[in-house]
């Protein structure tokens, strides 16, 4: 694998940024990697575990280095997907293998439901797939909730919420939005509000990732192997039980990964998970498709 290159990609209301680590005597597929919101820059450890393939990483529109061009800020995954559509296509080595973390597993099912011949393997890791759950109606009234105390108080106030959402094991209770709001400083969050209203995910993503349906019909025609992963840490957790949700629908069992939502990640935000375990299971699936 060589160092990573960067390229950009024009495609409509934005230019994509991604990074390419060529292998090019590999037999392998290639290797995609994406999150939302998160960038590239949080797969350099799973990355530096697959040496032996070409493996791409992009920042989604609107995140770091990814612009946007048609003025808007909020995103979804079936746009998101087309981006990486567009991406693989761009590259020139589908079908490839495609490794989707949280928001990332929600727009690797748009994409393969959307474009199956792109994708040889996906492996979804807990897609918070909100519509999927017993308790729909509660999770989207708190994220809506997360959405609009954003707008209203900011970074801080906004991200408490989530972290508190994100963080509850089992069912949420009916009363969950009409509890007191979590105190920022209690999550080492700032407790002034900047004026800033375009956070990658508070802003952009979260609601169209959460209230994303998977097109059931569409996964179960695809050629694509479909591996639902989830995080042995996470267990009751909101996403955890996304991935539950998804793999019941498709009649799969899910594929417990090292670590919990984050398993995969180094020490690129300070909070690393176990990512020599994860990368060695998700190589299992791999060679195993």
């Amino acid at each position: 694998m060589t160092e990573a290159t960067t390229r950009t990609l024009e495609v409509e209301g934005a230019v994509l940024t991604y990074d390419v680590r060529s292998n090019d005597t590999s037999p392998e597929p290639t290797l995609v990697l994406i999150a939302s919101p998160m960038a590239a820059s949080g797969f350099v450890t799973l990355a530096s575990h697959f040496a032996d393939r070409t493996v791409v990483t992009y920042d989604p529109r609107g995140v770091e280095r990814s612009t946007r061009t048609d003025g808007r800020i909020e995103s979804d995954p079936v746009q998101r997907s087309e981006d990486v559509h567009r991406i693989i296509e761009a590259v020139g080595v589908g079908p490839v293998d495609l490794f989707g973390s949280s928001g990332g597993a929600i727009d690797g099912l748009a994409l393969v439901a959307r474009h199956p011949q792109d994708v040889r393997v996906l492996v979804a890791h807990e897609p918070p797939a909100i519509p999927l759950l017993p308790d729909r109606a509660v999770a989207e009234a708190a994220n809506r909730d997360i959405h609009e105390t954003y707008l209203r108080k900011g970074f801080g106030a906004g991200f408490a919420k989530f972290l508190a959402l994100i963080s509850h094991r089992g069912e949420l209770p009916e009363d969950w939005v009409d509890r007191p709001d979590p105190d920022p400083a209690a999550f080492g969050l700032p407790t002034e509000d900047d004026g800033s209203r375009n956070d990658p995910l508070l802003a952009q993503s979260i609601m169209g990732t959460t209230s994303f349906e998977p097109d059931v019909d569409a996964l179960r025609r695809a050629p694509t192997r479909i591996v639902v992963g989830v995080g042995e840490e996470s267990a009751g957790e909101l996403a955890h039980r996304g991935g539950e949700a998804v793999a019941a629908r498709l009649g799969l069992t899910p594929l417990v990964f090292a670590g919990g939502h984050g398993g995969f990640q180094g020490d690129e935000y300070g909070h690393p998970g176990k990512p020599d375990e994860f990368a060695a299971k998700l190589r299992e699936v791999l060679e195993t498709a």
